[in-house]
């Protein structure tokens, strides 16, 4: 009877929500010894709650034109100013804010499944699928992801929704890559060998053993990630094919602003700076998130 037990354990992969539970605790308690990576995280906690509360929290109307304002310097009737159309500066990176937490997590949600199947099955059966799905990352990756962006956005027309799917479209190949690197690894385990032995179907095996095992290192990625697709949303808006006026897309007011730099700087300043702190927290969370959870990448 003890034997059989045994076994029985060595075939169980870990379970889903016991690694969850242990990984939050474990990442909270080292959390605190990390104040750069706290900081990020507090930043995109705050950021996450402007979103939320945006209309609480904008004292204008962002779409609102006063133009007998325009143009007004940073003060305490306005924040961060007012664009040439006499806007509040400041109530439009708030509801900016909404825009941008919404490509980012639509383009994570979207790409880190698809990169997660498409790694996992290429790194679990081998062979000539793995070769062909390979294959056909290199093809993607080959290209510059911005300029592969602007072609499909391009192609499917200017707008939020097309910016989206044009940016998913360049986005996955590494998380793909890093779920096929992990997926060879696993695939070795010895709960998995025994799980073949016992007769369980490699469908089972794939979903069920290794895929999960993978997805912390997905998620770190995509973290990583966010940053740069913070940046392609806004070259994408700088360009005229992202979000469409009068939404008060973070690249969208740069590019509109840009030609009043001399004189009024506050107008593509302001959301420049949006841009460059919340993509700085995305990156010090993804480096903070990526030593917590895999101790091979810890500083020392």
């Amino acid at each position: 009877m003890s034997n059989i037990v045994q076994d029985d354990a060595i075939i169980q992969p870990p379970a889903i929500g016991t690694r969850i539970w242990n990984s939050t605790s474990r990442i909270l308690r080292k959390l605190a010894d990390e104040p750069l990576g706290m900081v990020g995280f507090i930043i995109l906690a705050i950021l996450v709650v402007v979103a939320i509360f945006a209309p609480w929290i904008a004292p204008y109307d962002p779409a609102a034109q006063t133009l007998g304002d325009a143009l007004q310097p940073p003060s305490l009737a306005h924040l961060a100013g007012t664009d040439e159309f006499g806007r509040d500066i400041f109530s439009r990176l708030v509801y900016g804010t909404r825009i941008t937490i919404q490509t980012v997590l639509s383009v994570s949600v979207i790409v880190g499944p698809i990169g997660l199947v498409i790694g996992v099955v290429a790194g679990f059966f081998g062979g000539r699928t793995d070769a062909i799905l390979m294959r056909a990352t290199d093809i993607v990756l080959s290209f510059p992801s911005l300029i592969l962006a602007l072609a499909f956005a391009a192609a499917l027309g200017a707008g939020l929704g097309t910016a989206i799917v044009a940016i998913s479209l360049t986005a996955w190949p590494p998380i793909a890559r890093l779920a096929r690197a992990e997926a060879l690894v696993v695939r070795n385990a010895d709960y998995v060998a025994a799980a073949r032995l016992y007769g369980a179907s490699p469908m089972r095996i794939l979903f069920l053993y290794i895929a999960p095992m993978c997805i912390p290192s997905v998620i770190v990625r995509l973290t990583l990630n966010m940053a740069g697709i913070i940046l392609t949303a806004a070259s994408l808006g700088f360009l005229g094919l992202g979000a469409q006026p009068p939404l008060p897309e973070w690249g969208a007011m740069i590019s509109s602003g840009r030609k009043f730099m001399l004189d009024y700087w506050w107008v593509a300043v302001m959301p420049g700076v949006a841009i460059l702190l919340t993509s700085l927290a995305f990156n010090i969370a993804g480096d903070t998130l990526r030593d917590l959870l895999d101790p091979r990448h810890a500083r020392s």
